[in-house]
This record gives structure tokens, C-alpha cells and sequence, in this order.
């Protein structure tokens, strides 16, 4: 048997041979969900519930942050404790902040509610994503996460449009009560359905051994490209509707827009996923065409900014996300040893995280001082740089090489 087959990580030969993803995919569409769904919705009821702008800004950003801090700390307690205590007990706690939303009266338990809940997502979206790399084992691993990439990008586009309907009925309550029903079923499908994995013993990891498994090409490469990725679908989700509105569209064509990116990325993630298991090699090129898809997006939209170049670049950013996260994600599962599944998932989400808030940033700050179609074709030279260096290193970090390093 080959050191490559030795080193993978294997799944556990007590599960199921058909894994049992589907709590694992509610729990993605959960975060998801949740994340774009009371976003949109604080900025149509920010003046019903007393918000100033900068109370909004702030409101908004505590999911992000909690994110941010947490996702590696809960990413390596699952590696600890298990994934299963650790998705569960995040759902729990998800319910609860939804449901303490509910009942916020004050923008101060508003904040407190949404900080819960981004602190809940922390634990139980990197923890799902070591579930499923370990149940599945790198062979699969590109066919599941295009399929849990897929759910989430439905939560992305359901988030606002579902969540805009339930306030516009029912109220901001509403869309609370559903994601506190959405994560109670989610944690009860997952402590009923899905098997406990077993915590696998750890290695003792001096700093040095630490510092040089985080700066791996094998872990920077997927991880810089999955960060490219989030940059843009986050410039996109919040700089293509604008753009429609400076030129006279109706919002309802720039709530299109997102909504194009997010099934256009739900529908391709499954497909390049099975492409990956069936032919892991094609991976590099087929990430590097995603990513200049994700560049050429941001150029056709600065450059030129015109309603049918919009729709042309929202199903480019669509293809270019759901190219490389799954791509992404499977090679991180296919070089990661399983004992460490949940620390380097944790640290992959941390690094998408600060794309999705850098990109936005980065975007505002050259708008700010030029134009946002300047601003769009600078961020695009920095997008095509960092995929490059992103492709790059995950080149050197190919599965084989990865092998040849653990073995």
C-alpha cells in the first residue's frame, strides 16, 4: 500500500457507508441563514427599533467579530472534545440568541442577541466542517462540501429575501423565531442522526511544529484562495446593488443580482465537487480558472458599470465561488491529518472571514477617496495577486507532496 493511501484520513469503519450529512447541511444553511438574513433585514427596521447608522455598523459587525475571535478556539476544541458536543451545544446556543432576539425591545439586547448568535456559529460551523471531512475521508471530500457549500449559498440568497418577507408580514420577531426553530431542529436532527465521532489522540505540538503546520503551503494556499473567494462574494453582495441603484434600477433588480450569485454557486458547487473526487489533479487549474473568474467579475463591473455587464459578473462571481470552496475545502480535508480536522477548518473559516470584511473595507476606503468603479478595478489587481500567490502555494502543497511531508 502506498504512503499516500496510508496517510489519508480514513473514515471511521463504525459509520454508515452513506454518511448522514443532512443535520450537517441544515446547521450550514442555519449560519448562513442567519448571517445575511438579520443583516438585511436591521437595515429596513433600523429607524422601527431606534438605531443611528452607527449603531447599525456596530450591530451588524458583531457577528463578524465574534466570528472571527472564536472559530479557531471552537475549530480545536472539536478536535478535544469532539465535533458532535461541540455543533449540538452551538445550535443550542443559537436557539437561545434567536429566541432572546424575539424579546429585544433595546438596540443593547439586539446587539447582545446577535453577538450570542455569532458566537454560536462560531462553534458549530467550523465544528461541522470537521464532520464532515472525517466522515467522509479525502476520496469524497470535494462531492460533500460542494453539497454543504450548496446549502449554505442557499442560505445566503434565501437570507434576505425570506427574511425580507417575514419582517414585512410579521415583523423583525418573525425572522428570530424561524432561526430559533431552524437551529432547535438542526441541534435535535444532529444529536439524533449523526454519529459520534471518536476524539482521536493528539500529538504534542511544540510552537515551532505550530508556527510551521500554519504557515504550510498546504494549509495558506486553499486558504488564501477560499479568503479571495468570501472578498469577492462580499464585494459583490454589498457594491453590486449599489451600483444598480446609481444607475436608476430598482432595488428589487439589485436584490436580484445577489440572489443570481447565490444559486448560480449553489448549482455549481456539487458538480465541481464530484470533479475533484473523480479527478483530484484537475484541481489547481480548475481553482485558478475560478479565481480569474472572480477577478474578471470585479473588472467588467468598474469598468463597465451597465445593468446586462452586472448580470454577466454576479453569474461569474457565482461560478468563481463555487469553484473554489469546495476545491478549497476538500484539499485542506485531503492534507489535514484527522486529529487536527477542527483547528485547521477553524482556521480556514477565520481566514474567509477576513476576506468577507476585508473586501468590503478595501472597496469603501478607494471608493471613498476616488470612485467605486476605480475602487472595483484596484481591488481586482490586489484579488488577482493574492489568487495568484493563493494558487501558487497550493501548488507546492499539492495532496502528494502534503503525503510525502506527514509521512
Amino acid at each position: 500500500m502506498s504512503r499516500r493511501t496510508d496517510s489519508r484520513a480514513p473514515r471511521d469503519p463504525r459509520l454508515d457507508p452513506r454518511p448522514r450529512l443532512g443535520p450537517l447541511y441544515l446547521a450550514g444553511f442555519t449560519t448562513a441563514f442567519g448571517a445575511h438574513g438579520v443583516a438585511a433585514a436591521l437595515g429596513t427596521e433600523s429607524e422601527n427599533i431606534g438605531l443611528t447608522l452607527w449603531g447599525l455598523g456596530l450591530i451588524l459587525a458583531l457577528y463578524d467579530i465574534a466570528e472571527v475571535v472564536l472559530k479557531p478556539v471552537f475549530g480545536a476544541l472539536s478536535d478535544r472534545i469532539g465535533t458532535k458536543p461541540v455543533i449540538v451545544g452551538g445550535l443550542l446556543v443559537f436557539a437561545a440568541a434567536s429566541a432572546l432576539g424575539v424579546f429585544a425591545a433595546s438596540p443593547a439586547l439586539l446587539a447582545l442577541a446577535r453577538l450570542a448568535q455569532g458566537g454560536a456559529a462560531a462553534a458549530f460551523s467550523p465544528a461541522s466542517s470537521s464532520a464532515v471531512a472525517r466522515m467522509v475521508g479525502p476520496g469524497q471530500a470535494g462531492r460533500y462540501f460542494g453539497k454543504y457549500g450548496s446549502w449554505k449559498s442557499l442560505g445566503y440568497a434565501g437570507g434576505p429575501l425570506i427574511g425580507g418577507a417575514l419582517i414585512l408580514w410579521l415583523g423583525l420577531p418573525a425572522l428570530f423565531v424561524v432561526l430559533a426553530v431552524l437551529a432547535a431542529v438542526a441541534a435535535t436532527a444532529t444529536a439524533w442522526r449523526v454519529p459520534a465521532l471518536p476524539v482521536l489522540p493528539k500529538q504534542r505540538v511544540t510552537v515551532v511544529e505550530l508556527f510551521r503546520q500554519s504557515t504550510a503551503p498546504a494549509f495558506l494556499g486553499p486558504v488564501v484562495l477560499l479568503a479571495v473567494a468570501t472578498s469577492t462574494l462580499g464585494i459583490a453582495v454589498g457594491f453590486f446593488p449599489l451600483i444598480g441603484a446609481q444607475l436608476g434600477l430598482n432595488p428589487i433588480v439589485g436584490m436580484g443580482l445577489v440572489t443570481v450569485i447565490a444559486v448560480i454557486s449553489a448549482a455549481v458547487q456539487p458538480r465541481i465537487g464530484r470533479l475533484h473526487d473523480e479527478a483530484a489533479h484537475r484541481a489547481g487549474p480548475l481553482m485558478a480558472a475560478g479565481s480569474v473568474a472572480l477577478v474578471l467579475s470585479l473588472v467588467l463591473a468598474g469598468a463597465i458599470p451597465a445593468l446586462p455587464i452586472l448580470i454577466v459578473a454576479a453569474v461569474l462571481v457565482g461560478a468563481g465561488v463555487g469553484i473554489v470552496t469546495p476545491l478549497g475545502f476538500a484539499r485542506l480535508a485531503a492534507t489535514t491529518p484527522p486529529d487536527r480536522m477542527g483547528r485547521t477548518m477553524g482556521s480556514a473559516e477565520l481566514g474567509r472571514e477576513i476576506g468577507d470584511a476585508g473586501g468590503p473595507i478595501l472597496v469603501g476606503a478607494v471608493a471613498a477617496a476616488a470612485s467605486l468603479p476605480i475602487a472595483l478595478v484596484v481591488v481586482s489587481i490586489a484579488t488577482a495577486a493574492s489568487a495568484a500567490l493563493g494558487a501558487t502555494w497550493a501548488g507546492r502543497g499539492s495532496p502528494a507532496t502534503a503525503d510525502d511531508d506527514r509521512g
